[in-house]
């Protein structure tokens, strides 16, 4: 993987970790049960980020990439159940309306790094023909 594109990728990732951690432990503490369920996908989003942060990091390319197809799979998810039915989604989480609330980074952010990630891969499987 490029160096640039992973240092940024760490400090976008702890950026937003720390971010989704705050909220999440706001939510959980003053009103979980008013939401639990997009609550615990806050905190869920929090512990994913810093988990994908620590991996690009540490060079655990495997994890950071399931943990970025976890991630796009769960704001894609997310999001689109919360344009189906606003209902499931009592309060905001990191992920509704695809990470509007964040610009939209929860869903760009894997798709840059699943991009980096599998262009990586493969540079390294063509040179090592």
């Amino acid at each position: 993987m490029n160096p640039i594109a992973r240092i940024i990728l760490v400090v976008v990732y702890s950026i937003l970790g720390l971010a989704a951690a705050g909220r999440a432990t706001v939510q959980i503490l003053e009103k979980f049960d008013e939401a639990p369920v997009a609550y615990a996908v806050s905190a869920l989003s929090a512990v994913l980020y810093v988990l994908i942060a620590v991996a690009l990091w540490r060079r655990w390319e495997t994890v950071a990439l399931v943990g970025s197809s976890i991630e796009l799979a769960g704001v894609l998810i997310v999001g689109t159940l919360g344009y189906v039915d606003a209902d499931l989604w009592p309060d905001e989480t990191v992920w509704t309306g695809y990470g509007s609330g964040y610009g939209w980074v929860p869903v760009l952010l894997p798709l840059v790094a699943l991009y980096f990630l599998i262009r990586g891969r493969q540079r390294r499987a063509t040179t090592n023909r």
